[in-house]
């Protein structure tokens, strides 16, 4: 309902947004059901861009952009959880650990991997391997580990019913497609590894923030540490294209960065808007999507253990931006 709205005149959009969700989805899921190899591409892809864009919607409702009430963006955070492949974890989890990204500025989770994954080479270099062919297999490891995690740490034990019920309930799903199309055994996984791509695309050289295993803990220097400047200053925006605004709309306008940190509370169809209203021809934090992909090619197994260090002289025609990876919203860890 238009009333239930946060903000006036922008029922619509949401609205189009949440049904394209489910019918991409639902369209995607039949045609890789289908026989036909062109059938079956067009609903990988569709399927995997219903996931991205309901990631996405999940990042407008962990800022309460879409609805008066909180209650019901965890709902509906939590239904397009399940369609992101993301439901292993409560809404609550992934929107305290995002919320802590903004207040502490930094990135803030339970452990940082790259300091542990050097212990097991083996593993390692299969995670490299399969990213040198632009597989995403670090951010496999990283949403296992959301299922994992509450089996071996104890302080995570609480979480071990979510995911034992989640599993059972997508494991009998997934059963049940491939039962209908052995095909599905094949073409979920491709669409999510697409759905995965995409997402780390757009995160791995939004920030060069100071990474902290401080996520269970109370807040601690990292919460007083960082002023607006430093947002701003290790902040990027990864725009797609300022020419072809439209073209953002892909990813749910994400690339329009620094404007979302600069305003958290304005919703996704303002970003175009304010970006230009806050920066207008200033393009210093803006990065070019050429130079981009470059970079996400050039150093895509060099990244698996890369933290850019803060304030990095990152230039905007310039492929030298290594990134981050491992730094998903939808990753409770």
């Amino acid at each position: 309902m238009p009333g239930t709205s946060r903000y006036q005149k922008v029922f619509w959009p949401n609205l189009l947004a949440i049904v394209y969700v489910i019918t991409a989805y639902t369209g995607g899921m039949l045609l890789i059901l289908v026989h036909g190899v062109p059938w079956n591409a067009v609903g990988v892809l569709l399927l995997a861009h219903a996931m991205v864009i309901a990631a996405y919607l999940v990042h407008e409702c962990i800022h309460n952009n879409i609805f008066r009430h909180s209650r019901y963006h965890y709902w509906l955070g939590e239904f397009l959880q399940w369609i992101c492949g993301a439901s292993y974890t409560h809404y609550d989890f992934i929107r305290h650990k995002h919320v802590r990204h903004h207040t502490d500025r930094a990135d803030v989770v339970l452990f940082d991997y790259r300091s542990r994954i050097t212990r097991y080479p083996v593993l390692l270099k299969i995670i490299q391997i399969l990213e040198w062919f632009y597989i995403p297999a670090l951010e496999v490891v990283m949403h296992a580990l959301v299922i994992v995690l509450p089996f071996v740490r104890l302080e995570y034990r609480n979480r071990r019913s979510r995911v034992l019920v989640v599993v059972c309930m997508r494991a009998l799903i997934f059963i049940y497609l491939a039962s209908i199309s052995i095909s599905f055994v094949v073409l979920y996984p491709l669409a999510y590894m697409i759905f995965l791509t995409v997402m780390r695309f757009m995160d791995v050289h939004q920030h060069t923030y100071d990474l902290y295993e401080t996520l269970g803990q109370e807040r601690g220097i990292e919460a007083k540490k960082f002023d607006r400047e430093f947002e701003h200053k290790n902040t990027y925006s990864n725009i797609l294209s300022l020419k072809h605004p439209w073209l953002n709309l892909l990813v749910l306008n994400f690339p329009y960065h620094n404007a979302h940190h600069k305003q958290p509370g304005r919703p996704w169809y303002h970003l175009p808007r304010l970006h230009h209203e806050l920066y207008a021809d200033d393009d210093n934090q803006v990065l070019s999507f050429a130079c981009l992909l470059q970079s996400y090619h050039r150093y895509r197994v060099q990244r698996v253990l890369n933290s850019d260090p803060i304030n990095s002289p990152v230039k905007h025609h310039e492929a030298d931006f290594i990134g981050v990876d491992g730094v998903s919203f939808l990753v409770t860890v």
